[in-house]
């Protein structure tokens, strides 16, 4: 279960009008901060980020499953899954069940290891997912980021000038 302030940091980011997956962005970094401070581990960086997404589609972040052929097809049936539980307004009877997986699966979590949030870890992470867009893509999105930070300099810069 998420924490408070982590759901509402994804309201704000929803608020401000930004992307799905800025909004599951504070999920992840919940995670990763769970690992550091040993409250469990995970194999990799990977099924850290994977957690907390996880988390931010049960929390009603409207991300779409991964593409068809770039994920395993349990992978994109479990965000199914998950999309589908944020909809969900009442528990179903088996809850008792789920609570014993739900521990089963944190002791599991529990045994493992907590360098899979080091920052070496999560660099070589990124820089794989890096690696396998393409340069064009990873020209446009530099583009677009280049383009916000220059509109959003400007606007600041006009909000200053205005209030003098």
């Amino acid at each position: 279960m998420p924490e408070k302030k982590t759901i509402e940091r994804a309201k704000q980011a929803k608020r401000a009008g930004k992307s799905a997956s800025t909004q599951a962005g504070s999920f992840v970094k919940e995670q990763i901060d769970h690992i550091r401070e040993g409250k469990h581990g995970a194999k990799s960086a990977k099924q850290a980020i994977a957690i907390g997404l996880s988390e931010a589609r049960r929390a009603g972040v409207k991300m779409k499953p991964p593409k068809k052929g770039t994920t395993s097809e349990a992978t994109r049936k479990k965000a199914a899954q998950d999309t589908k539980a944020a909809h969900r307004t009442t528990k179903s009877p088996s809850t008792e069940s789920k609570s014993k997986r739900s521990a089963v699966s944190t002791r599991v979590l529990k045994r493992e290891s907590t360098k899979a949030a080091s920052h070496k870890a999560l660099s070589r992470q990124s820089h794989a997912a890096a690696s396998r867009r393409s340069a064009a893509d990873r020209s446009a999105a530099a583009k677009k980021g280049w383009a916000t930070r220059r509109a959003n300099a400007a606007k600041g810069s006009r909000a200053r000038h205005a209030s003098r």
